[in-house]
């Protein structure tokens, strides 16, 4: 069987993204998704993403990571899907979608893109080191200069060790270049590997960074390997609330593949 697929990228994070409303794709046949995602001996991507249907919302994002297993939320994977649904004609310039940690909204101009992530209530601090979960969950360090650390390595020492063990975080590494802009280094677990960009990563480190007294203001531009991305939130009673994600969204290149 032939089934089209698109692949996208939002900052460098790239995903494979496949119109299953029909349910024709074998979604729990993780060697396949394995295979689809390997660089050089598939297309190639960080993850790759369902678009399904949904009993309530306009659609239902189901993601799964590089290794073929499903994943936690995925903000820069959210955000090409609405890009996608819009190339599908399923949504004009709003949407209200399910993802596996519930409801997102997201509008759409052009090919940017502006998904609300959930409130987070719960941050954990110690020192330079802080952790939250944003949908998936994130483990973040400061650092005095970012080009210097060798984020496979550490990044995956952190990922593994206590007090995350078996299941796991993801890990930043955060450089602050001034009041309001801050540049990020992700290890995603799943991937296990660097990626140029992690949604949900710089919505974590934005929030950390305003808990952390690094910044006051509540609109932060992060900078990644694969580009800038905005998060914006509000803070009522240490909750932070309205969290957007905000970036470009680009459909590389599509095609077919046999399964």
């Amino acid at each position: 069987m032939r089934i089209p697929f698109y692949k996208y990228q939002g900052t460098g994070n790239d995903f494979i993204i496949i119109d299953n409303r029909q349910l024709l794709f074998r979604k729990n046949d993780t060697k396949l998704i394995a295979k689809l995602c390997k660089r050089k001996f598939g297309i190639g991507a960080d993850g790759l993403i369902l678009l399904e249907l949904s009993d309530l919302h306009d659609f239902t994002m189901v993601y799964y990571n590089a290794d073929g297993y499903e994943g936690s939320m995925c903000g820069n994977g959210g955000r090409c899907i609405v890009a996608f649904a819009k190339y599908l004609n399923i949504i004009d310039n709003n949407t209200v979608f399910n993802a596996v940690d519930g409801v997102h909204k997201a509008s759409i101009e052009k090919d940017i893109v502006s998904l609300k992530m959930n409130d987070v209530s719960s941050i954990q601090e110690n020192s330079d080191e802080l952790f939250l979960d944003t949908g998936s969950p994130h483990h973040i360090t400061f650092v005095d200069n970012i080009e210097e650390v060798d984020v496979k390595i550490i990044g995956k020492e952190i990922r593994y060790g206590a007090p995350y063990f078996d299941q796991g975080t993801n890990v930043n590494f955060v450089e602050q270049k001034d009041k309001n802009t801050f540049k990020v280094r992700t290890y995603e677990r799943g991937v296990e590997d660097e990626t140029l960009s992690c949604g949900t990563g710089v919505t974590a480190v934005a929030i950390a960074s305003h808990k952390a007294k690094k910044t006051n203001t509540n609109s932060i531009t992060l900078e990644t390997l694969g580009g800038s991305l905005e998060v914006s939130f509000a803070v009522d009673n240490n909750i932070y609330k309205n969290v957007f994600l905000k970036g470009n969204t680009t459909l590389v290149f599509k095609g077919e593949i046999n399964i």
